[in-house]
């Protein structure tokens, strides 16, 4: 496992730093926690703001009824290093200490995908329209408010319309992907191809609309 300080932590190295409450989701880790109310959540959120002041490292959080979702990175490298590793068994014992339940496996985060046969003829539009900025790699755009889902541009031969252009990229929890893919195959989806599992698995509605099940492992840590 990547012991340097700021050294970011593949998905192999979050699992063999035994985490159980946290599942790693493109490049982030990701924690969810159930509480009684919303007062408990609340609670949890008050506690978690004094550890982050005082690791001067502070993730960010989602509070609901009953529910605490919190997302470790460290910016400054792209990825997740120890600062956050450290960080997040803080707040499992914290969580723990306040009675909610870890849910991890809940984690997901969805991208939208955008086929195009040439990125820089389309990316300022995007970028205007979602007042977005350029993201870690270069074919993606973010909202730097953390409100709207990432679009990434995939590379592709030029064609009409009106072949689909447009999917959706959900990340999952290495350790669920395979259910969720079942799930989705369960109740009429089709598989178009497993060839790239465990990092993703493309799969089709009845029409033939694709989507990507998408997970951390097998991916090389970001380089910063």
């Amino acid at each position: 496992m990547e012991t340097e300080e700021n050294g970011t932590l593949t998905h192999s190295d979050i699992v063999a730093a035994d985490l159980p409450d946290w599942r790693l989701l493109l490049q982030t880790l990701h924690g969810r926690f159930a509480t009684t109310d919303f007062v408990s959540a609340f609670r949890l959120v008050e506690r978690i703001a004094e550890v982050a002041e005082e690791a001067n490292h502070h993730p960010d959080v989602e509070l609901g009824w009953g529910m605490v979702g919190i997302r470790l990175t460290s910016h400054d490298t792209g990825g997740v290093t120890q600062r956050d590793v450290r960080l997040a068994r803080r707040i499992s014992a914290l969580a723990a200490e306040l009675g909610a339940t870890p849910r991890p496996t809940d984690a997901a985060v969805v991208e939208v995908a955008l086929d195009t046969a040439d990125l820089s003829r389309i990316s300022a539009f995007w970028r205007a329209l979602l007042r977005a900025e350029d993201g870690a790699v270069d074919d993606e755009v973010v909202d730097p408010s953390g409100q709207l889902p990432t679009l990434w541009f995939q590379d592709t031969e030029d064609h009409p319309l009106p072949r689909q252009r447009f999917h959706l990229d959900i990340w999952v929890p290495a350790d669920v992907a395979e259910q969720r893919v079942a799930e989705a195959l369960a109740v009429g989806g089709t598989l178009v191809s497993d060839e790239a599992a465990p990092r993703f698995w493309v799969l089709a509605d009845a029409d033939g609309n694709k989507a990507c099940v998408c997970t951390s492992a097998d991916r090389p840590a970001p380089t910063g």
